[in-house]
């Protein structure tokens, strides 16, 4: 009897394992189930949510929009700012430029027959169409070359020149304050000298170097040759103001 008996509790041990086995197996299926299954559901949200995001795109905010707007204006308003800049520093170039050849030419002195006045390396401002005065500085033109001299006589008048230096015109002593060494220089004209129609007859104020109407080599100045008169310097700035 005993034998029957430990052979049954056996069986009733076997299958209790065999139960428990299967149990363990069942819930490790069902757990796996449910972790697909929580994967798809996952997956199946991630995909409406894309699909939601695709059929309805967020809208950028007024703030987005406001600063958006303010950029495009700013960067509008720049280029045009810079366009009106260029435009108005050609323009002022330009009528610069026409003044400087048609009305003021300027002109920088090169050499030392007009020293005190005028030495060189200083930058000069002429006016075109000015009416000539005795002492006034007048630019010409001379062999592809502008040169500044002062007018001492007009067409008609009479020009003598002693040894010394001293200049008259019709007979009368000029007063030339200008002339710090008074010198006979280069002259090769009969004396006294009377001055063509249409001419001047220009000295430069070192009278020592300078060639000017004393010389047939330079002769006299005929209208057409004429620059314009010396008015202004404007370099170097210790001489800044009118000359005389």
């Amino acid at each position: 009897m005993a034998g029957i008996n430990r052979k049954k509790a056996g069986r009733q041990q076997t299958v209790s394992t065999d139960q428990i086995a299967e149990a363990m197996r069942n819930a490790a299926a069902e757990s796996e189930a449910e972790a697909a299954g929580g994967a798809a559901a996952q997956a199946e949200a991630a995909g409406e949510a894309a699909a939601q995001a695709e059929a309805f795109p967020e809208y950028p905010t007024a703030q987005q929009l406001e600063k958006e707007i303010g950029r495009i204006n700013y960067r509008h308003n720049f280029f045009s700012a810079l366009r009106s800049t260029v435009f108005t520093l050609i323009t002022v170039a330009a009528i610069a430029v026409l003044i400087a050849v048609l009305l003021l030419p300027v002109l920088r002195i090169y050499g030392n027959s007009m020293t005190p006045t005028l030495s060189e390396g200083d930058i000069v401002v002429s006016v075109k169409g000015s009416q000539m005065e005795a002492g006034d500085l007048v630019a010409f033109y001379y062999n592809n070359k502008i040169l500044v001299k002062r007018v001492i006589a007009h067409a008609g008048e009479w020009v003598d020149i002693e040894e010394d230096g001293t200049v008259y015109v019709n007979s009368i002593r000029l007063d030339e304050p200008y002339v710090v060494e008074p010198a006979f220089g280069e002259c090769d004209i009969e004396l006294p000298y009377q001055v063509p129609e249409g001419r001047l007859f220009v000295m430069g104020d070192h009278r020592s170097v300078s060639v000017d109407s004393r010389s047939t080599a330079v002769g006299c100045v005929a209208e057409e040759q004429i620059v314009g008169k010396i008015v202004f310097r404007v370099w170097p700035l210790t001489g800044f103001g009118n000359v005389k």
